[in-house]
């Protein structure tokens, strides 16, 4: 098993996953308004208090060039 950095990774890639989770809350919820920044430091938090720093994913999931 490879372990990866998972709040490095979502910071790595945070303008798509920020995007990717705004449209996810407009297509459930297209009637609310929200602050997309303020949701996405708020998944970062929970991201953080429910996983490891490092964690375990299987090898195939990882490739290094």
């Amino acid at each position: 098993m490879a372990k990866v950095k998972i709040e490095e990774i979502i910071d790595y890639i945070d303008t798509d996953i920020r995007k990717a989770l705004s449209e996810t809350i407009k297509k459930h919820f297209p009637n609310e308004d929200f602050n997309d920044r303020e949701v996405f430091r708020t998944f970062k938090r929970m991201i953080s208090r429910k996983c490891s720093s490092w964690e375990n994913v299987p090898d195939g999931f990882v490739e290094k060039e």
